[in-house]
């Protein structure tokens, strides 16, 4: 038999089969193929940038040292919170039996009332940009987890005197806004909590934590965790509203049962107000440093 002869493709379905070729997702360079990077075989390439990218960014802006600070997403401003309070109590005095209603207006006063923590969480913030971001290479810059309520009080102060904070925002099931008093190119997206919470402290100076729940409550304990065991060197750790601490956590009555011992107690300082606070860390330094150099 003769051989077969070879098929010749015309012109137009040469280009046709590379027309396939170059929008097969195989043909794109793996980097720039988003189903590939979101694969599961890839989650460790995944968490690996997310460590890389804002530790570069970071480094790029000469930001040496952090300050966390922690809090509720769900305090308000003292402004915000006097206008919900208004308009409550407006349609109160138009349905003065309704139930519903009645709540509504406690709750706001609540409300106005945690206000106070907003506002000290923004004081403190303020306080200390300015007198920490006067050099090219930056210390104690603000940071928060990016949200509203006393994050987003925390990254105003700083913005309001015309200094950097940094936003750790991560993608939640009710999707999580960044404020907007973040510096631009230092707000940052994360999938992954663990690694946000690495760069909650890779940097961090001090921990402020103000009235809060269930996600403070977590790095709270997590960085008291941290310290206790060594794994983290010792820094500050501040928390503002003394009654607000003292009843929501009994530390004396887990020391008196032995579960932790009473030195623990020393690793947090409890303060009311943004210049306690903002001493406590400045002392702690202070004789952090006295007693390496006296060594």
């Amino acid at each position: 038999m003769n051989p077969k002869t070879p098929r010749e493709l015309l012109p137009e379905q040469k280009e046709a089969l590379l027309k396939k070729i170059r929008e097969s997702h195989a043909y794109l360079k793996a980097y720039a193929d988003m189903d590939f990077m979101g694969r599961k075989d890839l989650r460790s390439v995944r968490l690996q940038l997310e460590l890389l990218k804002p530790e570069l960014i970071l480094r790029e802006h000469k930001i040496r040292s952090t300050i966390v600070v922690f809090g509720s997403a769900r305090i308000l401003s003292p402004e915000e919170a006097r206008r919900r309070l208004v308009h409550a109590q407006e349609d109160l005095a138009e349905h003065p039996r309704d139930v519903e209603l009645k709540r509504r207006v406690v709750e706001c006063e609540k409300k106005v009332e945690l206000s106070h923590w907003y506002e000290e969480a923004r004081r403190f913030a303020s306080l200390l940009s300015k007198a920490q971001q006067a050099g090219q290479d930056l210390e104690h810059v603000i940071v928060t987890g990016g949200g509203p309520g006393i994050m987003e009080a925390a990254n105003r102060g700083a913005w309001e005197c015309g200094a950097k904070s940094v936003g750790l925002n991560i993608t939640l099931p009710h999707e999580q806004d960044p404020n907007p008093y973040i510096t631009p190119e230092l707000c940052f997206q994360f999938h992954y909590f663990s690694l946000r919470k690495m760069h909650f402290l890779m940097r961090a100076k001090a921990l402020v934590a103000f009235p809060g729940g269930y996600g403070t409550l977590d790095e709270l304990f997590e960085t008291l965790t941290l310290v206790q065991t060594g794994k983290k060197r010792p820094l500050p750790i501040v928390l503002v509203g003394k009654t607000f601490w003292k009843r929501l956590v009994d530390f004396d009555y887990l020391a008196e049962m032995g579960m932790t011992n009473w030195e623990d107690n020393k690793l947090f300082k409890m303060v009311d107000t943004a210049e306690e606070g903002w001493a406590h860390i400045r002392n702690f330094w202070k004789t952090h440093r006295d007693s390496a150099a006296a060594k």
